[in-house]
C-alpha cells in the first residue's frame, strides 16, 4: 500500500510563492507516476502538473511557466514549487499517485492554498 501526505499549503499574495510537498510512504515500489491536481470552490477537480519514473513532466497550461514539478527520489517527496501566483490558483491541492498501468493507487488529504491581498 501507498500512503501520500502533503503539506505546504497556506495564505499568500497575490505574485507570491509556496512549495508543496507530497511524502510518499509504504510500496513506493508500485508507483509509476505522480502528481497533483487542485479543486477551487464549486470546480471539479482539474490537472495541474504530473511526472513519471523517467522523469517527464507535464502541466496544465494555466500554470506552465509559474509551477514546477520535481521529485527527491532519495526522500520519496514530490513537490510543486508555485511562482506568481494568482488568486484563481486558490484551491485545495491534492497530491495522486499513480501504478503502471494508469490507475490511481492514492491521493493525499489536500492542503490549501489561498492567494488572495
Amino acid at each position: 500500500q501507498v500512503q501520500l501526505m502533503e503539506s505546504g499549503g497556506g495564505l499568500v499574495q497575490p505574485g507570491g510563492s509556496l512549495r508543496l510537498s507530497c511524502a510518499a510512504s509504504g510500496s513506493i515500489f508500485n508507483i509509476w507516476a505522480t502528481g497533483w491536481y487542485r479543486q477551487a470552490p464549486g470546480k471539479e477537480r482539474q490537472f495541474v502538473a504530473g511526472n513519471t519514473r523517467g522523469g517527464d513532466t507535464n502541466y496544465a497550461d494555466s500554470v506552465k511557466g509559474r509551477f514546477t514539478i520535481s521529485r527527491d527520489n532519495a526522500n520519496n517527496t514530490v513537490y510543486l514549487q508555485m511562482n506568481n501566483l494568482r488568486p484563481e490558483d486558490t484551491a485545495v491541492y491534492y497530491c495522486y499517485a499513480r501504478n503502471r498501468y494508469g490507475g490511481i493507487i492514492d491521493w493525499g488529504k489536500g492542503t490549501l492554498v489561498t492567494v488572495s491581498s
